[in-house]
């Protein structure tokens, strides 16, 4: 069966604004968890604590572990501060505007990346070897550890 080009079009624009809605509710979790606007400073402190733990900081490492967390904490309230915006104007947003927003927050976190790497780089050499290896292993893991966590499994040591 042969299309016409109106038919051809029609399911060319059918097509398109599926795209774009899935494009759409695929970003649109980053509003559910602004919904608390403090969430990620909540969570920054929690993984701070945790890695404190993880990592058997010692009184000498102190300094450098502060800031560490102080970049985690600066990061946070840069994410909190964009993903409440973003719930905020959420109704109002146009696709365009959607997208826009959801750039920010991914520059966002991709400048904490770059900011916090030298101040965790600068913790991680003067660590001990046993230190270095949990800190390979806590990155390592990554979000599937977290989200175990989260869920109220036992982080696995693979």
């Amino acid at each position: 069966m042969k299309l016409s080009d109106h038919q051809f079009t029609n399911a060319s624009l059918r097509l398109i604004a599926a795209a774009a809605l899935a494009t759409t509710l695929a970003f649109a979790p980053a509003v559910v968890f602004a919904a608390d606007k403090d969430a990620h400073e909540d969570r920054a402190e929690l993984r701070i604590k945790h890695m404190h733990a993880m990592l058997k900081i010692t009184p000498t490492q102190e300094e450098q572990w502060a800031k560490v967390a102080e970049t985690m904490r600066d990061n946070a309230k840069t994410m909190d501060g964009l993903t409440q915006a973003r719930a905020d104007h959420a109704k109002e947003m146009t696709a365009v505007d959607d997208l826009k927003s959801y750039g920010e927050i991914a520059e966002a976190h991709a400048d904490g990346l770059r900011k916090l790497t030298p101040a965790f780089a600068s913790l991680y050499a003067g660590m001990s070897d046993a230190q270095k290896l949990e800190a390979d292993s806590v990155f390592r893991r990554g979000d599937s550890a977290r989200k175990n966590h989260k869920h109220g499994n036992a982080p696995t040591n693979k």
